[in-house]
């Protein structure tokens, strides 16, 4: 699946993006709001879910190569977490799901 593809199962908006948001390839999705956790991950190239809302969530998204991040619970991110989204090219968005919503509804994506 794309990450287009992903964000568009969860009825996501995107706030930031690269033109080759709708290429990427993603197989794997780490939803945590403890970015310590998401260091610790092994997956390839995940999708990052999480309703942390600061620049910590980029910054761990960059440090482990996520692909993009998913804000959830319908949060809206600071201006300042879009700009570090943009500057360090990491593709952004939010839904008004819920974390285990949007994680059941990306495994169906997923799963196809």
């Amino acid at each position: 699946m794309t990450l287009s593809e992903l964000w568009h199962a969860t009825d996501a908006t995107t706030l930031w993006t690269t033109p080759e948001a709708d290429a990427v390839p993603c197989a794997n999705v780490v939803a945590s709001d403890l970015m310590s956790d998401v260091l610790m991950t092994d997956e390839d190239c995940p999708l990052l879910v999480t309703s942390l809302v600061s620049d910590q969530s980029i910054r761990t998204a960059h440090v482990v190569g996520a692909v993009g991040v998913l804000i959830v619970n319908g949060k809206l991110p600071p201006p300042e977490m879009a700009k570090l989204a943009e500057t360090l090219h990491i593709p952004l968005a939010r839904t008004a799901l819920s974390k285990f919503r949007a994680c059941v509804a990306l495994g169906k994506a997923l799963a196809r």
